[in-house]
């Protein structure tokens, strides 16, 4: 049984550069320290739409926008119940991908999965000749954007360009660790459902699950039985339209902090927040290329989280621990036993630029004596 370790108040501050939480603006962790106030009040009306409406904007999305107290995986079990009567084709590259897989059986739903090497990215020839040959109706084509155990940054553009060829199969996208970091227009390639959880790209404190969800997919969730509750597409977006707040009791305080990120991100703009995360994960590449290698495919490395492979054998754990007790920078050892040692990662997303991630590179190549 786990011991209790008492939380105290003498902990070093680390920069974060994992794959999320990131780092977030002190101006964004303090406007959740304004007084609490009922969630039925006005003022909770005037910060939900404000929230909600600010994000369709920054998206640059006609769909309807949902956020709730959840991480952003919420939507693999909300999207799954919403949309999948029985059979769902899932693209699984890595461990997040795997999970959404998973999820889908726990359900109790027919998961049939196209499966890549870890590092490998998912192509869309491959979901063509699956929907174009199998014997089996999917009700959805599931993928993630962003497989951050790997790197892996898959085309889900022209994916949603395939699967927009099978009207009755809907197209759910996993990008929790690169929406908001990583631009895609959602409504040209049709995306049905896209989520993303606030403390990664968002570089908001963890807590909030942000979806945008279609006309089409809100029409298909009418027609089952089986919808999700806490995350039903009709239940969440009629009761904003009808009162604009959120049908469960949110975490009032974090809205309070999302707000007034997303109005520095619309300050910003999205092409130029693409920008900045594509200037330093191409600076990060071109420092792995330099001192060790790329675990992901060649043209498709992640926007927000590269994935390094160990060309030269460091000790990953040894070098992550004594830079953050001599730097107190946080990046991040490959996922899991099939990569720790093999890889390492750095999140290079949120509010970093270059020269923060530099400052890391630095870090690191101080450490391992590269």
């Amino acid at each position: 049984m786990t011991e209790k370790r008492e939380y105290g108040d003498d902990y070093p501050d680390k920069t974060l550069y994992i794959p999320g939480p990131t780092e977030v603006r002190e101006d964004v962790i303090e406007a959740m320290s304004e007084p609490m106030f009922g969630h039925r009040m006005d003022r909770m009306t005037d910060l939900y739409t404000t929230v909600v409406e600010d994000t369709k904007e920054f998206l640059g999305t006609d769909n309807d926008v949902v956020v709730l107290t959840a991480s952003g995986t919420e939507f693999w079990e909300a999207s799954t119940l919403n949309l999948v009567d029985e059979n769902i084709l899932v693209a699984t590259c890595g461990s997040f991908s795997e999970r959404h897989a998973n999820v889908a059986e726990r359900l109790g739903k027919n998961v049939d999965r196209l499966e890549y090497d870890w590092g490998r990215a998912v192509k869309p020839e491959d979901i063509r000749e699956t929907l174009e040959t199998s014997d089996t109706d999917y009700d959805v084509v599931a993928c993630v954007m962003n497989e951050s155990s790997t790197g892996v940054r898959n085309p889900i553009e022209e994916i949603g360009d395939v699967v927009a060829e099978y009207p009755d199969t809907y197209f759910v996208v996993d990008a929790v660790s690169s929406l908001g970091g990583d631009y895609v227009d959602i409504d040209e390639h049709n995306v049905d459902v896209i989520f993303a959880s606030s403390q990664k790209a968002f570089a908001m404190p963890p807590g909030l699950a942000i979806c945008a969800v279609s006309d089409e997919a809100y029409e298909r969730e009418l027609e089952t039985d089986s919808a999700s509750w806490y995350g039903g597409f009709q239940r969440t977006i009629d009761y904003y339209d009808r009162k604009g707040q959120t049908h469960s009791t949110p975490a009032i305080p974090i809205m309070l902090a999302y707000r007034k990120q997303m109005k520095h991100m619309l300050d910003e703009g999205h092409e130029a927040r693409d920008e900045r995360h594509h200037e330093m994960a191409e600076y990060t590449r071109e420092w792995a290329r330099d001192h060790f290698g790329m675990f992901p495919e060649e043209g498709y490395e992640s926007q927000t989280v590269s994935c390094i492979e160990n060309t030269q054998g460091i000790d990953v754990a040894g070098t992550i621990e004594t830079v953050s007790e001599k730097y107190d920078f946080a990046f991040s050892n490959g996922y899991g036993s099939q990569l720790g040692e093999k890889t390492f990662r750095i999140g290079h997303m949120g509010e970093h630029d270059v020269e923060s991630i530099e400052a890391l590179t630095d870090a690191i190549e101080d450490v391992a004596d590269l």
